[in-house]
């Protein structure tokens, strides 16, 4: 899977994305550290080993670099940066139930705001899965050689 680049300086503005959420009551937020456990559960029950421990990485950080997505309670999609390597965004997991209804594209945009927060001029969206998603909600790039990155053979057993 290829890696895409991202202008963090030129981001669409996230906030009538996380108005539209609210008025569903969803809100889109930084994880805290007392919601580590539950948030890397899930995330390890959903999307498995890998996610779940770039997952924990992100709540290393300080600030956290994980936000989350909460409906009714519960844990509705997330996502994190600075995990595998500093300046990645990802991963990016949302609930099946709520695909396709915005939180994917808020809980990308609240992430990669506060990377540009914290100074970064641009993203990397390490091995990055559905490309048209990042390339519409973002304007997300292919980096030329990038194929495959950083991800390389893993330990499997």
């Amino acid at each position: 899977m290829t890696d895409l680049l991202v202008k963090l300086y030129d981001l669409p503005d996230p906030g009538t994305q996380l108005a539209a959420l609210a008025e569903k009551d969803i809100l889109v937020r930084r994880a805290m550290a007392s919601e580590k456990n539950r948030v890397v559960g899930w995330t390890q029950n959903r999307f498995g080993d890998g996610w779940a421990a770039e997952c924990d990485v992100a709540f290393a950080r300080q600030p956290i670099a994980c936000m989350i997505a909460v409906s009714d309670g519960r844990l509705a999609g997330f996502a994190c940066h600075d995990s595998t390597c500093r300046n990645f965004f990802g991963p990016i997991g949302i609930d099946p139930d709520l695909r396709h209804k915005g939180v994917g594209r808020a809980v990308l945009l609240a992430t990669l705001h506060a990377m540009a927060d914290a100074g970064y001029a641009y993203a990397i969206i390490g091995g990055a899965g559905p490309t048209a998603f990042f390339e519409k909600c973002v304007g997300a790039v292919p980096i030329t050689g990038s194929t495959a990155g950083i991800y390389r053979p893993t330990i499997i057993k």
